[in-house]
């Protein structure tokens, strides 16, 4: 049918460029230019098919023809420019040039309508009927006016899955405003969001800004927050890149975009340079930190990458994803606890990792209040153990995931990490093996934390749980805490507590509000917030650095040291010796006797005694 229509627009085209030189006159076409149409109209349309096959003008989808089509019709065009000077001018036949350039002008223009007409068809089809459905539509407001949100905008014009009216678009570019994207007006910068959610009765909002900064992208969010609307945003510039914009790939806002940070940035080079090669082993590598340590380390090419985790699901979980993603990788899943002595030393004597992330803990506080004894078996002990199995089997370097609740603990749970980063600084003094530890503080998304509580609990229709109005903590994604536990290890030269830089903390109860207001709903409104109080071993805020530890830069301005803290060795072997027969004699002054040895964590009066 388009093969029709184009033979029926070129012989047209050429006819009414004949009529244009005529005056718009029959009777005025001289007979030698009618004959000289007449036997060239033929050849020319079957030439004009043969190039449009040859630059494939008949193997689009009509209804979603773009620019490219213009392209390639132009290109044809400049092909049959050349053929038609041949035709019309070296085989006798006597046309005039004005004809012949307005037959040709004329031909390009009926090819492109032609290639539009049927886009253009569906997108008025498409109109009227959203105009019909206009009542049943929610009203989308648009933050961005650049490649993103146009690309947003077409598929809100072209889409006939998209049962969203795109009513307004936000830029802050004064030179955008009063504009329109796609039919929507532009209508205002960052500080008129709200006013124009309730001038055009928005119900959603989309941020599709990928590439602005972290701060930016805080502030507008912080306005979105305050209209009532959903809030829905692309995951970031790398979808750019890809050029992979669509409705589809639209989220719901994290808790990580309103940090109000850029994401942090290591040195690659660096981390490739000492794990590549090596024989590196994590234990609690099914965990959440554990798992993403896992797969840093897989892209480092490691000479093998063994796993020790007492939790078979997760372990199988990681295993799964690992060698489907990293087929080429030698890799070793081992189920096992570091509390038993025989099983860490046959897993470091068998495998001599050359580098052993210690990710393996119990790290949840008020659980850990009820079961101190657990604790101290597994995150003190446990951490001995291995220890000791890494300086006899002489691995090179041994790094152990700490925490900002080490610093002053008011839980046993901080307290029995405190310990693991002493007894970390004295296996560094006593062996060749360089032991260090990383302390930082909340991870977002991590099992256990407070983030996903939260979103559970939006979608279930609230109450949001706050321990407590004023209570705030530091910070990080998932894999910033990794890439820089790995860095860390990379600057390690054994004793040092390496501290991250968490950025600024973070009130947790302004975050629950947030999430509430940018799943579209009004806290204590449609979902109530309610303060449940701190639980046992909770503080209000956390710290990342003891005042006597001080701080020295590392390279990564994100990296700080804290200089270890003089203690007596021989006296601390002695207290893990009474630790351990205390912990497995499920002693009830478990937290009194760790209090005897970090002077820092101070048990309240009112405890009770628990196992």
């Amino acid at each position: 049918m388009i093969m029709a229509l184009d033979v029926l627009a070129t012989a047209a085209s050429f006819f009414l460029g004949l009529w244009f030189r005529a005056d718009f006159a029959f009777e005025n076409i001289q007979p030698t230019h009618m004959a000289g149409y007449l036997s060239t109209i033929g050849p020319w349309c079957a030439i004009t098919i043969a190039v449009f096959l040859a630059f494939r003008l008949y193997s689009s989808i009509w209804a979603f023809v773009s620019t490219s089509e213009v392209f390639r019709i132009a290109g044809a065009y400049i092909v049959l420019a050349v053929v038609g000077v041949l035709v019309f001018h070296f085989d006798g036949v006597i046309i005039p040039r004005s004809s012949m350039v307005m037959g040709f002008l004329l031909s390009f223009v009926c090819t492109v309508c032609i290639r539009f007409a049927y886009r253009l068809w569906l997108t008025a089809l498409r109109k009227i009927s959203h105009a019909a459905h206009a009542s049943g539509l929610k009203n989308v407001m648009l933050i961005g006016a650049g490649d993103a949100g146009r690309a947003l905008a077409l598929e809100f014009t072209n889409s006939d899955y998209i049962r969203d009216h795109l009513a307004c678009v936000i830029d802050d570019n004064p030179v955008k405003l009063g504009k329109r994207l796609c039919g929507a007006p532009i209508v205002g910068n960052r500080n008129d969001i709200p006013k124009m959610a309730k001038q055009y009765r928005i119900s959603k909002i989309i941020f599709a800004i990928p590439s602005c900064s972290a701060s930016v992208r805080k502030e507008i969010l912080d306005i979105c927050s305050t209209t009532g609307c959903e809030v829905q945003m692309l995951p970031g510039i790398f979808q750019m890149v890809n050029g992979d914009v669509s409705v589809s790939q639209l989220r719901k806002v994290d808790p990580q975009d309103l940090l109000g940070r850029d994401p942090i940035k290591v040195n690659l080079d660096e981390i490739m340079e000492y794990i590549s090669g090596k024989v590196v082993l994590v234990t609690g590598g099914g965990g959440s930190i554990g798992s993403e340590l896992c797969r840093q380390i897989a892209r480092a090419n490691p000479k093998q990458l063994v796993i020790f985790d007492i939790y078979e699901n997760s372990a199988y979980d990681i295993q799964m994803e690992l060698r489907r993603t990293f087929p080429e990788l030698d890799l070793v899943v081992l189920i096992g606890s570091v509390r038993n002595t025989n099983r860490v030393d046959y897993v470091v004597g068998h495998y001599r990792p050359d580098l052993i992330f210690h990710a393996a803990a119990h790290k949840h506080v008020p659980l850990m209040e009820d079961s101190p004894n657990e604790a101290i078996k597994n995150n003190v002990l446990g951490t001995y153990k291995l220890a000791r199995a890494a300086a006899q089997y002489r691995v090179k370097r041994f790094v152990q995931i700490s925490t900002d609740k080490a610093v002053n603990p008011t839980n046993i749970m901080g307290a029995s990490k405190r310990l693991c980063e002493m007894v970390v600084q004295m296996m560094n003094r006593e062996s060749d093996t360089e032991f260090v530890a990383v302390r930082f503080g909340n991870v977002l998304g991590s099992n256990g934390s407070v983030i996903p509580l939260f979103k559970k609990q939006i979608e279930a229709g609230g109450p949001v749980t706050v321990t407590h109005p004023e209570i705030i903590r530091f910070f990080m994604t998932i894999p910033e805490a990794v890439s820089l536990v790995l860095q860390a290890g990379y600057y390690a030269r054994g004793g040092e507590i390496f501290v991250l830089d968490m950025g600024e903390p973070v009130k947790i109860d302004t975050m629950a509000r947030n999430m509430i207001r940018l799943s579209g709903l009004e806290p204590d409104v449609d979902i109530k917030v309610e303060y449940t109080g701190l639980r046992p071993g909770e503080k209000l805020y956390e710290e990342l650095l003891m005042k006597e530890e001080g701080m020295q830069e590392t390279a990564n301005r994100l990296i700080h040291i804290g200089k270890p803290i003089e203690m007596n060795d021989e006296l601390f072997k002695r207290q893990l010796a009474r630790l351990d027969e205390a912990s497995r004699s499920e002693a009830v002054d478990i937290k009194q006797i760790v209090a005897q040895i970090v002077p820092t964590y101070h048990v309240t009066s009112e405890e009770t005694p628990a196992r």
